[in-house]
């Protein structure tokens, strides 16, 4: 039995040796900061800001660093929806797509304008008249049959 209690002696020794290290760390911590600042106070201006500048900058880095890291979640990749539109009528079948095209050529063939010069093109189908009408530019109007 006295084995025993030799064992939890020791055992209760470690915890207090952690301790004392703690302490010494946090000591020497405090004392190189005293120290740092000492140094920066004895610097010219010109220096401390630079360093201070160096130091916001490898601040700021590392918090990007870490939410870059942070923000990495795999994420879970949705099946994309393959999307088509098809305008029917009177026997006919057309894509956006088509329509975009024809309205380009007008603008490029009949109006002698540049492809380069759309910036946006509005259409507007009325399948009754067999006509899709355009908008281009916000300002440049007309039709063109279908």
């Amino acid at each position: 039995m006295a084995e025993v209690k030799k064992a939890k002696t020791t055992a209760k020794a470690v915890p207090v040796k952690e301790e004392v290290k703690a302490a010494e760390v946090k000591a020497e911590v405090k004392a190189a900061s005293k120290a740092e600042v000492k140094e920066e106070a004895k610097t010219p201006a010109k220096k401390t800001a630079g360093r201070k500048a160096t130091v916001k900058k490898t601040a700021a880095a590392k918090k990007e660093t870490e939410k870059k890291a942070v923000g990495r979640k795999p994420a879970a990749k949705k099946a994309e929806i393959q999307e088509t539109v098809n305008f029917q009528f009177s026997g006919k079948s057309y894509t956006p797509e088509d329509l975009v095209r024809s309205c380009k050529d007008v603008w490029k063939y009949d109006l002698n304008g540049k492809e380069e010069d759309i910036k946006s093109i509005e259409l507007y189908v009325k399948p009754e008249e067999n006509t899709t009408y355009y908008v281009i530019n916000g300002d440049v109007t007309g039709s063109f049959f279908i």
